[in-house]
């Protein structure tokens, strides 16, 4: 069996990962999917932990739009990411992972607080750490509480699971020609205003030297390509290549 090329990683994903066809709710079958991406990749001997958006279930930009506080609409959303949380738990739990919840803010009753000593501990025993409720705080998203634990745990690596398959220098699927990247510095990814990781994520790896990768969870085996180190999606970096380019 092949060697995977980080041991413990921190994978980021949308809430859109947790929705089916309607894109709106939590869709069992299509977390099942995702599960199995997760279980496969744990054949590996990695330590994983996650996080997860709340895009399928709440979206407070566009309760923003409609006159609602800021940090009542993101409080909102980080309730939100615990109910995607649990639900993900649900699925690897029934596929033999054992698996722990932890939550920014407390809510003992569903999940254990985020404890940064115990979630190591959780990795180092072989469980698979969820991190729901963002950072607890307003005016931070999930990227950036992605970012922070996977500082907070000494991961190898941050996995962007995202439904392109890279970063593009404009958007793939409005510009056929548009010319995607295989490797890129913070600094050239900060520049081009790259939207599927939000900046002060971004700022954040790149001020403590935490690799990042962007890459889409299709087909089925992609996350195994990611944890050992194939090339696949965007690799960000301190040292870039942005000459690198694919069609």
């Amino acid at each position: 069996m092949a060697v995977a090329k980080y041991r413990r990683v921190l994978l980021k994903l949308s809430g859109d990962f947790m929705a089916g066809e309607s894109g709106f709710g939590v869709d069992p079958a299509t977390v099942d999917q995702v599960a199995k991406q997760i279980c496969a990749a744990l054949e590996y001997d990695v330590q994983m932990a996650i996080v997860i958006g709340a895009g399928n279930i709440w979206r407070g930009s566009n309760a923003l739009a409609r006159g609602m506080e800021r940090a009542t609409a993101d409080y909102m959303g980080m309730l939100a990411t615990v109910i995607n949380a649990m639900a993900l738990q649900d699925s690897l739990e029934r596929m033999g992972v054992i698996t722990r919840v932890q939550t920014a803010i407390e809510m003992r009753a569903v999940a254990e607080p985020y404890i940064r000593r115990r979630a190591i501990r959780h990795l180092e025993k072989g469980r698979v750490v969820i991190f729901g409720a963002g950072t607890g705080n307003p005016y931070f998203t999930t990227d950036t509480a992605a970012a922070l634990r996977a500082m907070e745990i000494g991961a190898d690596i941050l996995l962007k699971a995202t439904k392109v398959d890279g970063v593009y220098d404009k958007d793939p699927l409005k510009n056929p020609d548009a010319k995607r990247f295989t490797h890129l510095s913070y600094i050239e990814a900060l520049n081009l205003g790259v939207k599927v990781m939000d900046s002060t994520a971004l700022s954040l790896c790149m001020d403590n030297g935490l690799p990042l990768m962007v890459f889409k969870l299709s087909p089925p085996d992609s996350l195994v390509k990611a944890i050992l180190g194939e090339p696949i999606g965007t690799l960000v970096t301190r040292e870039g290549k942005s000459a690198e380019t694919t069609p």
